[in-house]
């Protein structure tokens, strides 16, 4: 970073020292038995608040647990760690972490009826499939929170970081999905997090380095910081591999929703009063929701046309409501 550009974005005078953000970041530092205690405790109970948020499909609740959640600190560590070119002790705290948010979901899982359909709850269908905007959400935020870590006066925006970045939720939902069978949802809720994880580490990394702290821990150590360079083009390329995969499956299934929903259109043109409400998507299958006050066609008419233009392991269902509307009479 020019030296210009990182006085106005990190002035001197408010540039913590390497010490300071260490201290603030180690789990290992400092009063250990006071920071893990701190750690374990909220991360617990914030858990409690997302889970719970989740099952009631609560926005607000679910925004109060990011704020109170204390996972982004071991993450930012992490992209520390690497900066220094030290033993990456964070890890541990992010991983077992992550373990006792599922384990959490799990439990809340229970409480959830064996019928509800979890692609209903906002709070699920919301983090079950990753998108670009995602990976460019949390990167914007690994700049912002990393920033914020290395500046003394600006620690009052760190709340607002840790709203915009998806840590706890996506895990919550990992649970909840895998104690209702749902593996599928589970994977793609925990790939979001992993993506944020990634994300954020490589985003406090390049700030971490571009503010002078590899510089000042090389001197230190007496080493080059060439393989901290090479580790954090690792780090891009795990973030962005999984991420164009899967923006690419999202293009396809798009593509197939309008292949459906225009054979499905066709399907229906000639019965009165049907309306195909949507088409949507869960894994390998295609479901099909049709409004209908009257006998449909022949569904194999449809299942023929739709054969030649997907692939032969996805499953088409085809969901239809009467969709009948009762008129009022006009009141005296």
């Amino acid at each position: 970073m020019d030296m210009g550009l990182r006085a106005r974005v990190l002035p001197e005078n408010q540039r913590r020292s390497l010490d300071e953000l260490t201290s603030e970041l180690d789990l290992n530092e400092g009063d250990v038995l006071a920071k893990r205690s701190a750690y374990w405790t909220m991360l617990v109970l914030a858990s409690c608040i997302a889970c719970a948020g989740i099952v009631a499909d609560s926005t607000a609740t679910v925004i109060g647990a990011m704020i109170i959640a204390p996972l982004s600190t071991p993450i930012m560590g992490t992209a520390l760690a690497i900066v220094k070119r030290e033993r990456m002790g964070a890890l541990t705290y992010v991983v077992l972490g992550a373990l006792v948010v599922i384990a959490v979901g799990l439990l809340f899982s229970l409480i959830v009826p064996s019928s509800t359909v979890l692609l209903a709850n906002s709070q699920i269908s919301s983090r079950t499939s990753p998108h670009l905007v995602d990976l460019l959400t949390a990167v914007a935020t690994g700049f912002a929170g990393a920033i914020a870590l290395a500046r003394r006066d600006v620690a009052a925006i760190l709340p607002g970081v840790a709203i915009s970045i998806s840590l706890v939720p996506p895990l919550g939902v990992v649970g909840i999905c895998l104690g209702q069978g749902q593996v599928g949802l589970a994977f793609g809720a925990l790939v979001l997090f992993l993506l944020n994880f990634l994300a954020l580490v490589c985003a406090g990394s390049l700030v971490f380095t571009s503010l002078g702290y590899t510089a000042e821990a090389g001197q230190r150590a007496g080493r080059s910081h060439r393989s901290t360079k090479v580790l954090f083009g690792v780090l891009v390329l795990l973030v962005l591999v999984p991420m164009i995969v899967n923006s690419a499956l999202s293009f396809a299934y798009e593509a197939m929703d309008e292949r459906v929903t225009a054979a499905s259109q066709r399907w229906i043109a000639g019965t009165p009063g049907a309306e195909v409400t949507g088409v949507g998507n869960q894994g390998f299958t295609v479901t099909i929701h049709v409004t209908a006050p009257g006998e449909l066609p022949p569904v194999d008419t449809l299942m023929a046309e739709l054969s030649a233009g997907l692939p032969s392991n996805i499953a088409v269902v085809v969901e239809r409501s009467v969709g009948d509307r009762i008129e009022a009479g006009a009141t005296t």
